[in-house]
């Protein structure tokens, strides 16, 4: 998938292509925070930017409507809240995600995933569910009952349903003409 870009020198949009995991991004200067190799926090973390996981972080991570990716030294012990998220490194925690969730080559994975669309290299490691979504709930129709007297099959609608009818009934004893 291709994104436009600013626009060439002619006016005609320029098409950027998405990074892959694992692709360096181009660098950018602003509205992108990083967490450092060195750099431990414990506690809830929310932000509106771009965010860049390579310390240690345990609490809970809520970027919604932003980006969020766990370098390959990030180790995350949270539950992610991120309209996109990208994982290199290890993360202990669910995910939830209204757009892609990307577990890369390496990365480690425990916890259920919420998302929209999943990527998952070959060589990523996970353990937990995947929900994309609600699925269709499965109706359950009642199974047709066949009426028990061959003449009736023949019969009108309205004379099939008294049918049927009679036959859920109980069976009553009848006397015995002497």
């Amino acid at each position: 998938m291709a994104i436009f870009g600013k626009s060439d020198e002619d006016g005609t949009p320029v098409v950027v292509s998405e990074p892959k995991i694992g692709q360096k991004r181009p660098s950018r200067s602003n509205n992108v925070s990083v967490i450092g190799p060195t750099i431990v926090f414990r506690g809830e973390l929310s932000a509106d930017e771009d965010l860049i996981i390579e310390g240690q972080l345990e609490g809970s991570i809520t970027h919604h409507k932003k980006h969020l990716t766990v370098g390959r030294q990030g180790r995350v012990h949270a539950d992610i809240h991120a309209s996109a998220v990208i994982i290199l490194g290890k993360l202990v925690g669910d995910i939830h995600s209204e757009g892609m969730v990307s577990l890369a080559k390496g990365s480690n994975v425990q916890g259920n995933i919420y998302c929209a669309r999943i990527v998952m290299e070959d060589g990523a490691r996970f353990k937990g569910k995947i929900d994309m979504g609600q699925s269709a709930k499965v109706k359950l129709v009642p199974k047709e009952v066949a009426p028990k007297d061959p003449a009736s099959q023949d019969a009108a609608p309205e004379e099939s349903a008294q049918v049927e009818s009679a036959a859920r009934k109980k069976p009553r004893a009848v006397p015995k003409d002497s």
